[in-house]
């Protein structure tokens, strides 16, 4: 195509279009700048060296560029890291003052010139009127106006004009700089400046005002209405626009709906603060710099400044609200809980949501409906069919004492109604002409809103506000309600200004627009030339909801004449708060929004609209469970208290999360406590009424002095007394939370959290947030209800929660709570409380309102009282009262309860309480033997002898100091550490090593989330410490957030507390008078979570539960039959306790030194510990089951015994030969009775020597060789003592050249005792007493230690050389596990032959509370002084490590036996100590055969379960004395359900083996015994549960039930495992055994039917041949046919028995392996079969197929019990495919017992068997 040529003309054309365009570009950027260029090329800056951080901004409204900064007349100056302006206003900018300062009335005057400068924005005003006001003396005013034109100024309905005179004594001193014009505010006490203008240039346009201000710190708060993310400003330049918007808030800085120019600066620490305040209701901006300095840049009205000084943050803000009008006193009702949402859809929704959340007990007092309430939108009307009932929902929610609110929409509808009649509402306002209308004054301004086409109300005209309130009249005549809610109100509009568009003019398009949303002045709202009364919208927008809150106000008035009723404002302005409420705004369901809606309260509390919240679970989105949980959680506590979300999203109110859920209960527990203290609450809102204070208060104002507070934006007060601390992150239980500097009590438990002024880890589990209440303060409170209706005439109450000085202080304002005027006309009760030096005075300030409800103060809780009050007087005009009053009083928390007080409210009462020391709280002074009066009084202690309280101490403490103090305290996230230092002032007489050693180091470490550990030692000198290792993490391993405790550490006197983190419940409280530790006495005390406390040992005990009742039991390993507070074999210092709630925790003291501990019913336990350190050990469950795992995983777990061991077992001391020993065993053969192992005592050895054998047992090498093959096992007996008077004794002359024997300290010489070993070529007389018998007949023997290495290379040559003797092989003796006995070590002479040689270490200076105290520690044993060596050579005396001797021999026991037989075996050991467990089973001890045995043996065997000893029994039928038949008969019974099930009596004593009465014995044993058998699959997989998991297996019934507190006092019945309830016959003569049925379904053993009963006790039939035997339903045990020795059962065949539940569920598991392999289950050598019931089916799994049996074992049979129909067929498959089977099915109707026979179900295979 051809190139197209252009004429001249067309080129002349081009060339002159561009010309023009050229000059249009240039005309463009001058009007853009409103700058000549002339004047700026004539103007030169002065620009001098500013800091960065001071400089003003010149180019706000732009990227700044250094052509524009010139041609502002700015100065440029980059800046390399990108902060800060480049281009900065000059010196020379700005006003002078010409002709000074014109002093007034008011203040003075002057007026300010403006410098030849460049303009920013045109218009400038050269002369401007400066007027300075001293208003008050800490309020100071000034304003700058145009003298030549009025320009709009805000028509505030509160503030009115000052006329003066100025006020005097000013706080302020104000400073005016002439050139350039600035003011310099001073604070007149300290001369610091606090405002200063000078920073910046002032300027003053038509469309553009600036005032920038230095501040005295970058603590600066307030403005609005933005999200503020922080509560504290970022001053790093930031800029916030400010101009009301219906926006929804987020994270960005928009613009929101209100308008507030306040903000708060905190000068320093002092408190000192000023607050600030810009009297303007024109879009502006709020510049933010860290000099620090503030900007205003406004584009409209006039500069009207107010600086408020205060020595606090609250009065600045009490002076500001009193300036803009104090805040309304809300109804008493409106400060329950609100529910709304939006598009319900129908009133029928509605309703369903009312009465579910009525059905839950949610306290709940308001009901909304949003917009869809309306026909189409329209204000005044209501959808008459959705909501056809609207007019009686009033009266529907009245009947129940709640409130009905409705929103109104300022936009009026212009079409007709649905009917096509006319829109009544919007006519007669057309006829009013009360529109806001177009720029021409005259036509309505329409725009778009909910309804469609819409008109908007001009609020700030008198008709329109007569308009309104006569719509809301006709409405509320129509469609009754309580309150208005006003919405859209900034005012909001749909299309952009009107439906026809805006002007382009400056008012739509100014000169400088601020930082709004969209940068476009009438985005979403109106056209800014849109007229009304007060003026401009461009002037005026920003008052459109204040307008519309004033109008709405009169409609309330004139609605509910006398009531306060209820008004809630979207869109505010300063001032609002005085009628109305806000809300925080659309918010979204988000975790963000929770965090921003506090620093947005916190906000508005400054702004004076106290009564503030946001929108609880977020409006937009739908929100999570945990959200929504922790969201009611903290906004019961918002002032306003509105759960409200959107349409379309999942309803959010309580009950829609189910009745029972999490969230709740949790929000009713929270919504409760908010109820509770609504008295605290409204007198906070009163106070807010009448002085301005602050309701939802910031951190700081109550602790400006700490300036940790400065920042705190995520915890709030109520008033200065209650701090709320929210979960304001997902996931997490843990949170950081400040604690100010005072003292802090816990809401729920009323306990001081003993923290203060420091950040600390606050748990915060699911259903919990943190509330803690002041000391100093006195909190009103009332019975809660589900309405403020109901709650209002529940009974009254007082919290006191005491400061460090026990004083307190509150106040309470109470009125009818909805009338309007009862302040004025004082129509109503104020109390001032105060409690100072044990007296409460309640002052009546006020009387002149009688409560129709006859109220009374019926209840007062003091927190934190040091003692208990142990009388309380109630006094009136110092007359004493009549007062039926109860007191309690929690000892671990502090805190007193005083009840049934009748108080009248409206009287002036003064309480006075008495604090003393009850019974329950005496700690004894002095628990050694022979207190007297002198002796106590010596010790600084009290005599008080107190015959009415046995048990009770005559001496105790006489104050809670223990002498000792805290310094250097550390907590990091691994534990805690500290110092304790000894106030020797403290010190009283006393020997040396009774003296406290000053100095000692706490540590404490949180070991994992379950167990931590901590200990108290000497870090100056170095101190025994128990040489037993325990199995801990290398490094700490629990997590914050997961831990199940949390330890303080008190001070002042020295205590630590643990707390469970869940409940609160305090578990270990160690703040007591006893606490000492010096070199040979220990002590310290813990208050105990209840009085149910299991363990400590070895002793007898006559009841499973500890009695609490002043009992001290001592513990001390010593040859001690079993005896009622007489210490025996063992030493097991583990207790398990109960909480109130049933949690357990476990409390383990690694200590080995004598020590007594004594309980007192406070509860409370005191140990004392003659050497050693403190070192605990608490394990936190929180079942006791869990308990006991979780000590078994610290000490080791169980040993794992071979099956054989789990058979019956027969001995005797006293065979007279090896041929009785072989009767008897082919007499229990004969007798068919099942029995697997037989024991010689040390009757097999000669002259009881060990490693020996008698003459008179020559025959016993081949007999247990005889047995052995045909199925059964021998165990052999070993005492510890080595005789040393032999002349041809191996074990001796080895033992000396090994260096094994313990002796003298510093010495080569043995100590020698004397034991069981007879003298070589004696005769003994066993007629002669056996004192003589001792000394005649007796050899002198020597102690191995079993701590040196040599030792137990000694002692497994000696225990080889009995198994395989060297010289003899007939000799030898093929045992198959050892019995240890006598190793506590026992010498039956006091220390050592010819006595001991230290009389402290003997007889300590405190000799704990043993059997034969008087005889010091070496009764019945070795000298303490003796001297023993560790493994690595270290020394260490006897009486450190005395206790641990038994648990030091029974590892190479256990060791040299495997090593010798190389199978697993069993080492059975009567001294324990904690982790013996790991290597030995053990029996009680040489117990009496007596009826008062056989419970006691239940207990014990609990206890040692406990302990971590799983295999453990009693001798059946006693060791001592003579058995008589019915005893022994019921000890078979019970004996063949020990797990260590052994027939053992002494010498001396008539026979009492199964054989040795008659054939009916036999009988009964034979069949209690095969039911063992039977069940021994059963027992040896609960066996490898306890060494695998740490589970028990003799099991208290409190461990499986233990929510049934009936079952925490149990001890005559017990379980094998969770399944296996045992209830023996116990007592002499009786046929019936009372038994206890848990919670649970309960299986007969005989006859598998449903017993019909359960959680009662019940006569159960026991017959002589009998006991009780029950299956819980729920679990499958697999049994196994008996036989006479284990050997034969495990070749039998396989059974289950399936107990079904309710639910027709179980399930259960077998553990297989050969039965003797060590190890096999750490090498992986074994089965491990499932079982599982549901309905109809059961899935038998193999988990683990390490071991395959070669018997080819199968299960034959299955029992399935609970089958509730009949059942004709049973199928088996495997793999999902059918398996041929000859099985036999029946099926008994009346037991409903479902017996399958004749299976072949192989072991270690799956199956599924199906029945129908």
């Amino acid at each position: 195509m051809e190139k197209k040529k252009f004429s001249k003309l067309e080129i002349i054309f081009i060339v002159l279009f561009c010309l023009v365009v050229a000059v249009a570009c240039v005309l463009i950027g001058i009007l853009a700048t409103r700058e000549t260029v002339s004047k700026s090329s004539e103007f030169s800056p002065n620009c001098p060296n500013v800091q960065t951080a001071e400089r003003i901004d010149c180019i706000p409204d732009q990227v700044a560029t250094k052509s524009l900064c010139v041609l502002r007349g700015c100065c440029w100056s980059p800046q390399s890291d990108g902060s800060g302006p480049w281009c900065f206003f000059a010196s020379n900018h700005g006003y002078r003052v010409a002709g000074g300062l014109r002093t007034t009335q008011e203040g003075f005057q002057a007026t300010l010139t403006r410098l030849p400068s460049p303009s920013l924005f045109g218009s400038e005003i050269d002369s401007v009127l400066l007027t300075a006001q001293y208003q008050t003396p800490n309020r100071f005013r000034f304003k700058i106006t145009d003298p030549e034109k009025q320009r709009f100024e805000v028509p505030h309905e509160h503030v009115g004009p000052f006329s003066g005179p100025a006020a005097s004594n000013l706080k302020y001193k104000v400073d005016v700089q002439q050139n350039p014009f600035g003011i310099v505010v001073t604070r007149a006490s300290t001369g610091k400046v606090v405002f200063n203008t000078t920073i910046g240039p002032l300027l003053y346009a038509e469309q553009f005002l600036q005032l920038s201000i230095k501040l005295p710190s970058s603590n600066i708060y307030g403005v609005g209405e933005h999200v503020h993310k922080q509560y504290r400003h970022d001053v790093n330049w930031k800029t916030w626009p400010i101009f009301s918007r219906d926006t929804a808030p987020s994270g960005n800085m928009d613009n929101l709906y209100g308008v507030q120019t306040f903000f708060l600066c905190l000068e320093d620490n002092t408190g000192a603060s000023l607050g600030v305040f810009l009297m303007n209701s024109n879009a502006m901006e709020f510049a933010l710099q860290p000099a620090p300095a503030v900007t205003y840049r406004t584009i409209g009205g006039i500069l009207d400044f107010y600086v408020f000084l205060g020595d606090t943050p609250e009065e600045v803000v009490q002076e500001y609200v009193k300036f803009i009008g104090l805040p309304v006193l809300p109804s008493y009702w409106s400060l329950g809980f609100h529910l709304s949402r939006y598009d319900y859809g129908s009133l029928e929704a509605v309703k369903a949501v009312v009465e579910r959340n009525r059905a839950i007990g949610l306290p709940y007092d308001v009901q909304y409906t949003d917009i869809d309430y309306m026909e189409a939108r329209k204000d005044f009307t209501y959808d008459k069919v959705n909501f056809k009932d609207l007019p009686s929902f009033q009266s529907y929610l009245h009947d129940y004492g709640q409130k009905y609110i409705i929103i109104l929409d300022p936009a009026i509808s212009t079409e007709p109604l649905a009917d096509g009649s006319p829109y009544q509402a919007y006519e007669r306002g057309q006829s009013r002409k009360i529109w806001v209308n177009e720029s021409d004054g005259v036509t309505p301004l329409v725009g778009e809103v909910w309804p469609g086409r819409t008109v908007f109300p001009d609020f700030t005209n008198p008709d329109c506000t007569s308009w309104w309130v006569e719509e809301c009249k006709i409405f509320y005549k129509e469609v009754p309600y309580d309150g208005i809610w006003i919405d859209m109100n900034e005012v909001a509009n749909f299309v952009q200004g009107s439906s026809s568009g805006c002007e382009q003019n400056d008012l739509n398009y100014p000169p400088f627009t601020p930082r709004i949303v969209d940068r476009l002045m009438y985005s979403k709202t109106l056209c800014m030339d849109a007229v009304q009364k007060w003026g401009r919208q461009y002037d005026v927008h920003n008052l459109f909801g204040y307008s519309m809150t004033l109008s709405t106000q009169q409609a309330i008035e004139a609605l509910f004449p006398g009531k306060r009723s209820f008004l809630l404002s979207r869109s505010t302005f300063a001032g609002s708060g005085k009628y109305a409420g806000h809300w925080l705004g659309d918010n979204a369901a988000t975790w963000d929004h929770i965090k921003w809606a506090i620093p947005g309260m916190l906000e508005f509390g400054l702004f004076g609209i106290p009564y503030i919240g946001a929108d609880i679970c977020g409006f937009f989105e739908n929100v999570t469970e945990e959200l929504c949980r922790r969201w009611m959680q903290v906004g019961a506590f918002y002032p306003f208290s509105r759960n409200h979300n959107s349409e379309k999203y999942i309803p959010q109110d309580p009950a829609a999360f189910g009745n029972d859920s999490l969230l709740v209960n949790s929000s009713k527990h929270y919504l409760n406590i908010r109820y509770t203290l609504l008295p605290y609450l409204y007198t906070l809102f009163y106070k807010a009424h009448t002085r301005g204070d602050t309701v939802a208060r910031p951190v700081l104002h109550e602790f400006y002095s700490d300036e940790a507070t400065w920042g705190v934006d995520k915890q709030f007060l109520w008033g200065p007394g209650l701090l709320i601390t929210p979960v304001l992150e997902p996931g997490v239980e843990t949170i950081p939370a400040y604690i100010p500097d005072a003292v802090w009590y816990d809401y729920d438990s009323g306990a001081n959290i003993r923290l203060r002024k420091q950040w600390a880890d606050m748990y915060l589990p699911a259903d919990k947030m943190g509330l803690h209440l002041r000391g100093g303060y006195i909190f009103p409170f009332q019975q809660p209800a589900t309405t403020t209706v109901a709650s209002r005439k529940n009974p009254m109450g007082l919290i006191i929660a005491l400061d460090e000085n026990n004083e307190a202080a509150g106040e309470l304002f109470w009125d009818d709570g909805e009338s309007t005027g009862t302040i004025n006309s004082k129509t109503y009760i104020s109390y001032d409380f105060k409690v100072s030096n044990n007296v409460l005075q309640m002052n009546v300030t006020n009387d002149n309102y009688a409560d129709p409800n006859n109220l009374m103060f019926e209840e007062i809780k003091i927190l934190g009282l040091p003692q208990e009050p142990v009388s309380v007087t109630v006094l009136q005009n110092n007359n004493v009262q009549n007062s039926s009053h109860t007191i309690t009083y929690n000892r671990v928390d502090k805190v007193a309860l005083i009840q049934g007080l009748q108080l009248k409210l409206g009287k002036s009462y003064s309480l006075k309480w008495t604090q003393g020391t009850s019974f329950n709280e005496k700690y004894d002074c002095y628990p050694g033997p022979n207190a007297s009066k002198e002796k106590c009084e010596q010790l600084g202690c009290v005599w008080t002898e107190d015959t009415s309280n046995p048990g009770a101490p005559y001496c105790h403490y006489s104050s809670s100091d223990n002498g000792y103090s805290v310094v250097d305290v550390k907590y990091t996230s691994s534990g805690v550490t500290a110092n304790l230092t000894f106030d020797k002032s403290n010190l009283k007489a006393a020997e040396k090593s009774m003296l406290p050693i000053s100095t000692l180091r706490l540590e404490v470490k949180y070991h994992t989330n379950h167990m931590l550990q901590f200990k108290i030692y000497d870090y100056a000198n170095e101190r025994y410490e128990v040489p037993v290792p325990l199995n801990l993490p290398t490094s700490p391993e629990s997590t914050g957030e997961n831990q199940l405790y949390d330890v303080r550490v008190q001070n002042k006197p020295f205590g630590l507390q643990v707390r469970r983190r869940s409940t609160g419940t305090v578990i270990w409280d160690s703040q007591l008078p006893t606490f000492t530790f010096s070199d040979m006495f220990i002590q310290i005390s813990t208050r105990l979570a209840s009085q149910y406390l299991y363990g400590f040992g070895e002793t007898e005990h006559r009841t499973f539960q500890r009695d609490m009742n002043w009992n001290t039991w001592g513990m001390f390993a010593r040859d001690q039959p079993p005896g009622y507070k007489l210490n025996s074999y063992g030493f097991q210092p583990f207790y398990m306790g109960l909480e109130e709630d049933g949690n357990a925790h476990g409390v383990f003291l690694l200590n080995s030194n004598a020590m007594d501990v004594t309980f007192q019913p406070t509860p409370a336990l005191t140990y004392r510990t003659t050497g050693g350190i403190l070192d605990f050990y608490m394990v936190l469950g929180p079942t006791p089951e869990l308990v006991v795992q979780e000590y078994t995983a610290l000490i080791g777990r169980p040993v794992m015994p071979p099956y054989w061991a789990l058979g019956f077992q027969l001995c005797r001391y006293g065979y007279e030969n090896d041929t009785e020993i072989a009767k008897l065993v082919e007499d229990m053969k004969a007798a068919e009775i099942p029995y697997d192992v037989q024991y010689a005592d040390i009757d097999y050895m000669e002259r009881q020597l060990d490693f020996t054998l008698n003459p008179r047992f020559a025959g016993l090498p081949a007999l247990v060789t005889k047995i052995r093959e045909e199925g059964m096992r021998f165990i052999l007996i070993l005492d510890p003592a080595i005789s040393g008077n032999e002349t041809n004794y191996p074990a001796f002359t080895r033992g000396l050249e090994q260096d094994v024997f313990i002796k003298w300290p510093n010495t080569d010489d043995i100590i020698y005792a004397k034991v069981w070993p007879d003298l070589p070529n004696v005769e003994v007389n066993d007629t002669l007493d056996w004192d003589t018998q001792v000394e005649l007949y007796r050899a002198w023997v020597a102690f191995p230690d079993f701590f040196r290495n040599s030792t137990t290379e000694w002692w497994t040559r000696e225990i080889t050389e009995v198994y395989t003797n060297p010289y003899n092989a007939s000799k030898s003796l093929k045992f198959d596990g050892l019995w240890i006995d006598m190793n506590e070590p026992s010498s039956f002479v006091n220390g050592a032959v010819g006595g001991c040689r230290n009389q402290e270490l003997n007889f300590p200076p405190y000799m704990p509370h043993l059997g034969s105290r008087s005889e010091g520690l070496s009764f019945k044993t070795l000298c303490m002084e003796g001297q023993q060596y560790l493994p690595d050579g270290s020394p260490v005396s006897h009486y450190n490590v005395h206790n641990l001797y038994g648990w030091s021999q029974t590892k190479p026991t256990l060791d040299a036996l495997r090593n010798i037989t190389k199978e697993r075996g069993i080492v059975v050991t009567r001294s324990t100590y904690p982790s013996s467990g790991k290597w030995s089973g053990h029996w009680l001890g040489d117990n009496t055969a007596a009826w008062n045995q056989l419970d006691k043996s239940i207990i014990g065997m609990m206890e040692f379960s406990l302990f971590g000893i799983s295999y453990t029994g009693a001798d059946i039928c006693g060791f001592f004395g003579d058995s008589e038949y019915e005893l022994c008969v019921r000890w078979m019974e019970l004996g063949a359900f020990y797990p260590y099930s052994r027939n053992h009596n002494g010498k001396g004593a008539k026979r009492q083996d199964p054989v040795a009465w008659n054939s009916t014995f036999e009988d009964i044993s034979r069949k209690v015994l095969n039911i063992r058998y039977t069940l021994l699959p059963y027992l040896y997989t609960l066996m490898y549960e306890a060494n695998a998991h740490g589970s028990t297996v003799v099991r208290p019934l409190l461990h499986e039930f233990v929510e049934d507190k009936r079952t925490w006092e149990i001890y005559e019945q017990f379980l094998w495992g969770p399944a296996l309830l045992i209830s023996p016959v116990l007592k002499q003569g009786a046929v019936e055994v009372n038994a206890y049925l848990p919670k649970a379904r309960w299986y007969d053993y005989y006859t598998g039917e449903y017993i019909g009963f359960r959680g009662r006790f019940r006569d159960l039939p026991s017959p002589l041949e009998h006991i009780n035997l029950h299956i819980r339903g729920g679990y499958i045990l697999p049994q196994q046919s008996p036989a006479n020795t284990t050997f034969y059962s495990r070749k039998n065949p396989l059974a289950l028995i399936v107990a079904l539940s309710d639910s027709q569920l179980a399930e259960g598991q077998l553990y297989w392996d050969d039965g003797v392999r060590i190890d096999a289950y750490e090498d992986g050598a074994y089965l491990l079969t499932s079982f599982t019931a549901n309905r109809n089916i059961l899935e038998i799994k193999a988990l683990h197929r390490g071991y395959s049996d070669p018997n080819n074992l199968k299960f034959t049979e299955i029992q399935i019990w609970g089958v509730t129909s009949h059942v004709q067929e049973v199928t088996i498959s495997q793999n999902g495919g059918a398996v041929q089977s000859p099985h036999v099915v029946s099926y008994n109707n009346q037991t409903q017992v479902l017996e399958i026979t004749r299976l072949e179900l192989e072991l270690g295979k799956n199956y599924t068997l199906q029945w129908s």
